[in-house]
């Protein structure tokens, strides 16, 4: 795929016409390999905007209610994504909770419905990244707070790149579009731009001993969210959007716990 959608700043609108309900022109909403690549950095900055609106009722440790900042930036990262990729875990929870072959497995999660799966995951999910935010603000400044959420949403979307590398499961649109596009080398850079990124940004908050964490939940929300590609693609035969959006939210649930248990273990 070649033209403006696929390479340059092109890309990156593609990316947000693709991924977040930010206005984009309707030519630049063309879906394509390149546009993966793009994910981290819309990472960063939805963790920016969907920090925005905590700021109201929260000012840094226990300056407000980190309970509902943390509430309300995890809300607004669901009505930036249009709760694409909670839905995509809320179908994957369903299809591998089936217990069924690829096939059938694949068609539950094509299903408007929501089963019980689904609704456990969902709800899990919305818990745990919550409460975690909640500690993590509650024990830093505003300014930490949106460094901490910037990285949980980078770091679900690095692990993305690294899910797209396997082949694309049966009947899968967005899998054959995007699933095996990203180069070895774009990966690598992901990873190692997210690693130092983290790290810089727990030095300043905490010195090396926060260097060491905030690396840490990168590494371990990788590798989650590694373990979910791998045990998904093994079921269903690939990745799909399904499988990106259970990748997402579990690569920010467990950087955010990671974040929260730095706290914990001061």
């Amino acid at each position: 795929m070649t033209g403006p959608a696929a390479t340059g700043s092109g890309g990156l609108l593609a990316a947000l016409g693709m991924f977040t309900v930010l206005p984009v022109p309707a030519s630049a909403r063309v879906p394509g390999p390149g546009v993966l690549r793009w994910l981290p950095l819309v990472g960063a900055l939805l963790g920016v905007l969907a920090s925005v609106p905590a700021l109201a009722v929260w000012r840094g440790g226990e300056r407000g209610t980190p309970l509902l900042a943390a509430a309300l930036v995890i809300g607004t990262l669901a009505l930036l994504t249009r709760g694409l990729h909670l839905d995509g875990a809320a179908d994957l929870a369903d299809g591998l909770g089936s217990g069924r072959p690829a096939e059938q497995a694949l068609a539950i999660m094509r299903r408007p419905e929501v089963g019980a799966f689904a609704v456990v995951a969902l709800v899990g999910t919305l818990l745990v990244q919550v409460a975690a935010l909640s500690a993590v603000l509650a024990a830093g400044t505003a300014a930490e707070g949106v460094l901490a959420v910037v990285l949980t949403t980078v770091s679900g979307r690095v692990a993305v790149l690294h899910a797209a590398a396997r082949p694309a499961a049966a009947g899968s649109s967005l899998g054959v579009l995007v699933a095996g596009a990203g180069s070895p080398t774009v990966r690598a850079t992901a990873t190692a731009v997210a690693l130092a990124g983290a790290a810089a940004a727990g030095l300043a908050v905490d010195g090396a001993r926060g260097g060491l964490w905030w690396a840490a939940g990168v590494l371990l929300a990788l590798g989650a969210a590694a373990l979910v590609t791998r045990h998904a693609a093994h079921r269903l035969g690939g990745v799909n959007g399904d499988v990106f959006g259970a990748v997402v939210e579990t690569g920010t649930t467990v950087a955010l716990v990671v974040l929260a248990a730095s706290d914990a273990w001061a």
